[in-house]
């Protein structure tokens, strides 16, 4: 008894958490813009998940930056950027974004975790054509090898950055290996076995300095001296493999799991979670999308939100916000805060629709579906607020905002209840500061 008393007496807070942005929807959410500013003043910015799948599009000084698997906090000179053991890496795109990117920053370490080799995409795209061959029932994949990559790594067959920089005979041994695993199962697929192996060897000098014990750096980076240490999370809580609208979703932990996991953080460490929100709904791909307005209304808000892939070039679903989705997300991380993005793009709008209810045949739903088979069922309840059909852009205080988009931004608050909302705390304070209403800029955080 007395030695438990020692150790209650002995806990202490620990000195370093790591402040977490996550997409709250279906990505796209604008949580690249969230990092940026985030990251102004950080230390460290990290990747725990995804792989280049994922888009982030920031513009600086009118300079447009695309991120697929770098931070999108690269940009701050002073922050070091670190790729997680999460992560799935592949290294010609890695070093391509690079050479477009990473001059404007300080610096990149990677984790020495899972790859994603070209064998990977190819596979794929095979998968997916297979789909689409029965019924059409593909995915919606971006075709970069996400998938296959982490389906090596649960089947405990996958090669990581460690294996490439420690002993290349044997990598090259364990290359082979996976790629006769793939061509036995696609006989059809077209690998250049030869041809990669030399360009991965080619990375080997350039990559081994950037390369280092992930474990052992963020506890360095945690229990050390004070940093400010951001987490740019990738896709986002519906498309997460476990929560997410499955089998339409990616194949990593997009939630806040993820960072413990993906980075080797422990839970105590992880601080402040901000949930990205678009106050309208998007969806690339396929797969349940109940708000969704295929009509003049999408139209409109995919034309002035500019909604297409980073990633893909694809153009994006558009549709009503939906709260009972939000709020689910706000269900599996916690959220600290909601940073909501592109209010301004319904500048436009008379009537403003907000989903607040599910029903299936008749039948209210007590929560989100986890069934698609029931998600494409759900008829929404909407609740409708006017519009103030006037340009916000200029905006850069709550205060300054037109009744009625307060309104619509206290309805939302109102609905997620997310915790700690007291108008006159510091937290407040310090998010509303980064209050933006610049067309396809906007966002502010509200707690």
């Amino acid at each position: 008894m007395a030695g438990t008393r020692t150790l209650l007496r002995s806990h202490k807070e620990p000195r370093n958490k790591v402040t977490v942005v996550l997409g709250a929807q279906w990505g796209d959410e604008g949580k690249g813009k969230v990092v940026d500013l985030l990251a102004m003043d950080a230390d460290i910015v990290c990747r725990c998940q995804g792989g280049n799948n994922a888009g982030h599009t920031v513009v600086v000084d009118s300079v447009e930056y695309d991120f697929h698997l770098l931070p999108s906090g690269v940009l701050n000179k002073k922050a070091l950027s670190f790729i997680g053991n999460g992560v799935v890496i592949h290294l010609p795109g890695l070093f391509d974004e690079a050479e477009k990117n990473l001059q404007k920053g300080k610096g990149t370490r990677r984790s020495n975790r899972p790859g994603v080799f070209n064998f990977h995409q190819a596979v794929d795209g095979i998968q997916e054509q297979q789909r689409q061959q029965q019924g059409g029932k593909n995915l919606g994949t971006t075709k970069k090898g996400i998938g296959p990559a982490y389906s090596s790594k649960a089947a405990r067959n996958g090669l990581r950055i460690c294996d490439l920089v420690s002993d290349f005979p044997v990598f090259e041994e364990k290359f082979r290996v996976l790629a006769e695993h793939f061509l036995t199962m696609y006989p059809t697929l077209n690998l250049d076995v030869e041809g990669e192996l030399a360009q991965l060897k080619s990375y080997v000098v350039r990559l081994r300095p950037l390369v280092t014990d992930g474990v052992y750096f963020m506890h360095q980076a945690l229990t050390g001296p004070s940093k400010k240490i951001l987490v740019e999370g990738a896709n986002a809580a519906l498309l997460d493999i476990d929560f997410g609208t499955y089998p339409f979703v990616t194949s990593s932990n997009c939630t806040v799991g993820g960072v413990c996991t993906g980075l080797g953080v422990p839970p105590c460490h992880v601080g402040r979670v901000y949930g990205v929100v678009k106050a309208y709904t998007t969806r690339v791909g396929v797969g349940a999308f109940p708000t969704e307005q295929d009509n003049v209304t999408g139209e409109l808000l995919q034309s002035r939100g500019r909604e297409v892939g980073v990633t893909t070039g694809r153009k994006r679903r558009c549709g009503w916000l939906d709260l009972i989705l939000v709020r689910y997300a706000h269900m599996v991380n916690g959220f600290s805060a909601i940073a909501l993005t592109k209010l301004d793009i319904l500048d436009t709008l008379e009537e403003i629709k907000v989903g607040i209810m599910y029903k299936v045949d008749g039948e209210v739903l007590p929560s989100f579906p986890a069934n698609m088979d029931v998600l494409t069922r759900v008829k929404v309840d909407y609740k409708t607020l006017p519009g103030w059909c006037c340009s916000t852009e200029g905006v850069r205080s709550m205060e300054d905002l037109p009744p009625q988009a307060r309104d619509y931004v206290h309805f939302i608050e109102d609905f997620l209840q997310v915790p700690g909302r007291a108008r006159g705390s510091r937290s407040c304070f310090i998010f509303l500061r980064f209050f933006f209403i610049s067309c396809f800029f906007s966002f502010f955080f509200f707690s």
